[in-house]
């Protein structure tokens, strides 16, 4: 089973680290959804705050595909709260072209545990209810974030990050949790935002601290003879608990790659180069180094 979603935060936004293309056009968008289709892939990953993606997903056409989008942080200021969400989602829909959406996730989870959090959960209960999403969920940063909501809020869908050096989701237990509690996991970030697409003489500068890492990854996939999307891919799949892995692409060409590497066969003796440093791990924590 092709367990690829293809995310299309470049559809809105000139996106990741290794992004030299920028923003991706509306024919090419049609191109890449068209391909993505072909090699069965179903589901599509946007949210509300990538720019221009909701607009150009509903100018090229996706009622072929289950479609994941979230909502964006709350403002202090609003006091209706369930009012908040039904205008988001509506005009979210609109700009999609279509009537009911297959998952909405929140994209900042924290919301839920703030005093009008439970008015927030029951906003999203009322959108399952009325038909408009078939499942309600979180994207989280660190899985940690699940160790407070779990407990109190029935979730549907969580995607959270999961590659070959972020190997949190795993670690702490929450995937196999997960997966025995019923929830769907998607995960992101599997090339690390294309930091471990790159050879390590391009790695930028400020990710010298852990050159041992890179240079252990690039010179294992030297030996063995793999591509870097590959091996990412090949790590990720190997987890049966994962439902979808959530990748991104800019151009028909590297979308190609991507679902030829997913298709390879399994690979064994992936390196070890697991790191739990918030500072590498976290891409929001990139403009500090």
């Amino acid at each position: 089973m092709n367990k690829l979603a293809l995310g299309t935060v470049q559809f809105g936004l000139p996106y990741g680290i290794a992004n030299r293309s920028g923003k991706v056009s509306v024919s090419e968008a049609k191109s890449m959804l068209r391909l993505a289709q072909v090699n069965g892939t179903d589901t599509l990953d946007t949210a509300i705050a990538y720019g221009d993606s909701e607009i150009c997903l509903g100018q090229v056409g996706i009622r072929d595909f289950n479609v994941v989008t979230k909502l964006p942080a709350r403002p202090a200021a609003c006091t209706d709260v369930s009012n908040w969400v039904q205008r988001h989602v509506q005009e979210s829909l609109n700009r999609l072209g279509v009537a009911s959406v297959y998952g909405l996730l929140l994209h900042r989870s924290e919301q839920l545990l703030q005093p009008d959090g439970v008015e927030l959960y029951r906003a999203l209960l009322e959108l399952k209810t009325n038909g408009l999403v078939q499942k309600i969920g979180v994207s989280v940063y660190a899985p940690s974030e699940l160790d407070e909501l779990v407990p109190k809020f029935g979730l549907d869908l969580v995607q959270a990050p999961f590659n070959i050096v972020d190997q949190r989701l795993h670690d702490t237990g929450w995937l196999k949790r997960l997966k025995h509690l019923g929830v769907e996991i998607h995960t992101r970030s599997v090339f690390l935002q294309g930091l471990l697409l790159m050879k390590p003489s391009e790695i930028p500068e400020k990710f010298a601290p852990w050159n041992n890492l890179w240079n252990e990854w690039g010179s294992w996939l030297e030996r063995a003879q793999v591509s870097p999307v590959q091996a990412c891919l090949a790590f990720s799949n190997s987890f049966e608990e994962i439902d979808r892995i959530v990748v991104g692409a800019d151009s028909v060409r590297q979308l190609t790659e991507i679902l030829a590497a997913s298709k390879a066969p399994p690979i064994t003796g992936l390196p070890n180069i697991k790191c739990d440093d918030p500072k590498l791990i976290n891409p929001t924590n990139w403009q500090s180094l």
